[in-house]
């Protein structure tokens, strides 16, 4: 098969993005004194959103819709303020992206962070790389819905079957199947090999540069 695109996930498989992500919601918790999280906690906890991300940072005992939507709305503010201070790509995604443009792919990111917070860390990282950069606008269409991975395989001109989707969660690969891409999970991101391969990852990839002799 020959491929004419590929679309990203953005945290845990472009950006390590979990310090940013874990002291914004923890300056939250604190805020309302519960509990907060450790880094390794929020890679469990990360993945569907930054709504769903308070709802399972939240105790049990404190997740009524007042304060999940208020916790949500401290969330967006904390988050919006520090979502590039210690976010930084992963070691040769720039390399890789170089190479994938040499050889004349088109590239794409679909997130579930809200779309103005994806497109605010796409644009301070990466400049030039995405003809197509979206994030989670209605929760509807969050991933695993194929629904905006193929709109942006149509807006990259190349159908389904020639568009390679790379993540690092279960959910990702559950979109690329959902769409009918070939599913490719990274082995550098949030989760395990394990979750990728159960939830239908054809390939896995322990480097970047991987992807290019996927290709």
């Amino acid at each position: 098969m020959i491929y004419k695109a590929v679309i990203f996930d953005l945290d845990g498989t472009l950006v390590n993005s979990i310090e940013d992500i874990a002291d914004a919601m923890n300056t939250v918790l604190k805020s309302y004194n519960y509990p907060t999280h450790s880094y390794e906690n929020y890679k469990n906890l990360v993945g569907s959103g930054i709504k769903n991300l308070v709802v399972n940072a939240l105790p049990e005992y404190h997740r009524s819709e007042l304060e999940i939507n208020t916790c949500f709305e401290a969330m967006m503010k904390v988050y919006s303020l520090r979502c590039t201070n210690k976010t930084k790509p992963y070691k040769n995604i720039i390399e890789l992206l170089n190479r994938l443009k040499s050889k004349q792919l088109k590239l794409g990111i679909l997130s579930n962070k809200a779309d103005v917070l994806t497109k605010k860390v796409v644009s301070t990282l990466f400049i030039d790389y995405f003809e197509i950069v979206l994030g989670l606008k209605i929760e509807a269409d969050k991933k695993p819905n194929p629904n905006v991975a193929l709109e942006i395989c149509m807006l990259l001109d190349a159908l389904p079957k020639e568009t390679i989707f790379v993540g690092d969660t279960n959910i990702d690969m559950q979109t690329a199947n959902n769409a009918n891409m070939l599913a490719v999970g990274v082995a550098w991101g949030f989760r395990d090999k394990k979750e990728l391969i159960d939830n239908g990852a054809e390939h896995i990839l322990n480097t970047p540069m991987d992807l290019v002799a996927l290709l």
